[in-house]
């Protein structure tokens, strides 16, 4: 029986010795569910270009979202900028998984979300594709030295886990925030839409918030932070920061009594 009505999970990128397939597998044997949405950037294709590093884990995953295809859950592809090659095949369904470019799901408390990856409110990667490229590559190298470096940390008793990238991309997100305002300008075209908020991705940056009244929801991703974002039966969103031991790290629920949710990152 399902555990939670929907799960929603963007930024797994197959293909990249980065993907956490692993602890997305133990994931996804924790939460059945009636809807699987696939919030872009699943299968990696630009990392891909330079170079395949696809494993066991990896083809488990895809399996395992196809077994769930075929026993009844509604799966829901929405392509991201790193496989944008399936844009092509808007409204076609490949083994009972729908692509789409867009979606618009309600809840079961009957709150409508948009549920687009984000790209096209990326100025860098809709206006200068050769910067997102070279950030692309430096994002990737600072995961694979974060993953020397979390050796280390075991090697010498240091508990938990610290995230170069993640240290780096809050950085960064702070000097620019003027500049690139995804969050807002997400927010702006669901308030255009008329919808009661937005479930995306695209900027690995997991969230549960308000944004100018309305509720903005990003998935995260399954490279550095390894989150998602559950719909129970009542309605209320849960984001699950997922540690690989079976348990899940503390969370932020919406519900629509909500007035104020706070962002929400892994560790």
């Amino acid at each position: 029986m399902p555990n939670v009505r929907s799960v929603f999970l963007s930024d797994i990128h197959l293909g990249t010795r980065a993907c956490q397939a692993e602890r997305l597998l133990e994931f996804l044997r924790e939460h059945p569910s009636e809807h699987l949405f696939l919030v872009g950037d699943i299968v990696d294709f630009w990392s891909m270009a330079r170079g395949i590093q696809w494993s066991p884990a990896q083809n488990t995953v895809v399996q395992k979202v196809l077994r769930r295809a075929r026993h009844g859950d509604r799966v829901v592809l929405i392509p991201g900028n790193h496989d944008e090659a399936l844009r092509e095949y808007d409204g076609v369904a490949f083994g009972e998984i729908e692509v789409v470019a867009e979606y618009v799901h309600e809840t079961a408390d009957g709150r409508r979300f948009l549920l687009i990856h984000g790209d096209e409110f990326d100025q860098v990667t809709r206006y200068h594709r050769w910067v997102a490229l070279l950030g692309d590559i430096a994002y990737n190298l600072l995961v694979r030295v974060n993953g020397w470096l979390s050796w280390l940390r075991r090697q010498f008793g240091r508990p938990g886990y610290w995230s170069l990238a993640g240290y780096a991309k809050r950085k960064v997100k702070r000097a620019l925030e003027f500049i690139f305002d995804f969050e807002r300008s997400v927010i702006h075209h669901v308030r255009e839409r008329g919808l009661d908020g937005v479930i995306c991705g695209h900027i690995h940056w997991a969230a549960i918030k308000e944004v100018d009244g309305l509720v903005y929801v990003n998935c995260g991703d399954w490279v550095d932070s390894c989150t998602a974002i559950v719909e129970h039966f009542d309605g209320r969103l849960e984001l699950v920061d997922w540690d690989g031991t079976g348990r899940c790290a503390p969370v932020c629920l919406a519900g629509p009594e909500t007035e104020a949710l706070p962002e929400r990152r892994a560790a």
